[in-house]
């Protein structure tokens, strides 16, 4: 049961903020009450190529589009935006200077797990609301009972399982082989969103029985990468299951081609490999055919199963971000990520109370938050990762079943530098 005070606290700012959730906002100009939203994402540093600047895109685009309608609910919408630069201690003194010195009302944003885990906390001592629009480690809400937190993404758990699961239901018929004689290798990078991913992944490896011939996790910041190719290659790996940012991600794909890995499958979760344009800079064709777990891109989303006003949204952060990247070759699921999650931020309920059904978001998922009590209070019970793969320049929904646009292409075909035939 939500106490009386957390509900008139959430409900005093979470019904003044700025995203529609249930219905949209009026077009009635604000008449001088105002909200002040600080945004924290990483602009520089490792994240921020890895996902983050994308996110905070998606961010402003909804952001700028309710400043331009005249605010939320009879408040003016006031953004101030903040730099993580990709590094947990200046995530939190940003978030502690946005409360403390810019008065902002709430929070939004956060990319990186290594910054959420501990900028949830402190937040939560200063009971102000926090909205996460990205990072995914289950360690930000698990057992915490965080009463201020909430989190509209899948959890990095989710990501592990879904894609061990894909592998498991596609290893007979794509790679005749039997889960048993499957090999598996998982590598990560070890901040909180890489071990959370790979202990999702290690899970479901379990529970298939697929063999794993290696678990190891490496700093994003590493400048070499070749003794864990060289341990990969020792260990011949059917398909690899990889967590990561960039440039880690680009180093990685590099050595490993350098050094001769094969391999039938690389299957990547998020962050780095959600940044198609910035892998095919660096890799060019070399990244042909490898898969992705994220939540879906809302330019991939069904539009006939979502709520009424969401394609015209998702038809004007489509246009917004042509804008702001012309020439982009495939929009990132991360903009489209964020600006849906801020759609979310500011429904007309107590954020306990907000209960959308499957379509009720841009991202296709619904929306019910676990309760107070609950192992992961805070999270997005209703939110779900899928799988896609990029064909010559495109991504295709390929997992699960449900919503596949076409059959996923396994092993990688002979054309790739990476091919084990």
């Amino acid at each position: 049961m939500l106490r009386y005070g957390r509900v008139r606290f959430v409900c005093g700012l979470i019904a003044a903020t700025l995203a529609v959730g249930l219905s949209l906002a009026s077009d009635a100009p604000a008449q001088g009450k105002k909200l002040k939203i600080g945004v924290i994402y990483d602009y520089t540093g490792p994240f921020a190529g890895g996902g983050s600047e994308l996110h905070a895109l998606g961010a402003k685009i909804m952001i700028d589009y309710f400043i331009k309608r005249g605010g939320v609910e009879g408040y003016q919408i006031e953004a101030i935006y903040a730099d993580a630069q990709s590094k947990p201690d200046i995530a939190i003194n940003e978030a502690v200077r946005l409360i403390e010195q810019e008065k902002v009302d709430m929070l939004l944003g956060f990319y990186s797990s290594a910054e959420c885990v501990p900028a949830a906390a402190r937040v939560e001592q200063l009971k102000k609301f926090m909205w996460i629009t990205t990072c995914i480690s289950s360690a930000v809400l698990e057992n915490r009972n965080l009463k201020y937190v909430f989190r509209a993404q899948p959890s990095g758990r989710q990501f592990g399982l879904m894609s061990m699961d894909f592998l498991a239901q596609n290893a007979k018929a794509k790679l005749g082989k039997e889960s048993k004689d499957l090999r598996v290798a998982i590598i990560h990078e070890d901040g909180a969103y890489g071990v959370d991913v790979s202990k999702g992944n290690e899970e479901g490896a379990k529970k298939a029985g697929f063999t794993v011939v290696l678990k190891e996790g490496y700093a994003a910041t590493a400048p070499d990468l070749s003794a864990l190719v060289t341990k990969l290659k020792r260990g011949r790996p059917d398909v690899i299951f990889h967590t990561g940012y960039n440039p880690d991600i680009t180093l990685f794909l590099r050595q490993a081609r350098e050094q001769g890995l094969r391999f039938s499958a690389l299957i990547g979760h998020g962050a780095g490999y959600g940044v198609y344009d910035k892998l095919k800079e660096a890799l060019g064709r070399d990244v042909n055919h490898f898969f992705n777990v994220d939540p879906i891109s809302i330019w991939l989303a069904n539009e006939k199963s979502l709520r009424a006003p969401l394609p015209a949204m998702i038809k004007m952060v489509g246009e917004e971000y042509e804008k702001a990247r012309p020439g982009t070759l495939v929009k990132s699921a991360h903009v489209g990520m964020a600006a849906s999650n801020t759609y979310l931020f500011a429904l007309r309920k107590a954020a306990l109370e907000v209960d959308l059904p499957e379509g009720g978001t841009m991202l296709g998922f619904g929306v019910k938050f676990e309760g107070e009590g609950a192992p992961m209070s805070g999270q997005n019970d209703r939110a779900f990762p899928v799988i896609l793969q990029y064909v010559d320049d495109k991504p295709y929904l390929v997992w699960p079943k449900s919503q596949q646009q076409r059959e996923p292409i396994l092993p990688l075909p002979g054309s790739s530098p990476y091919a084990a035939q």
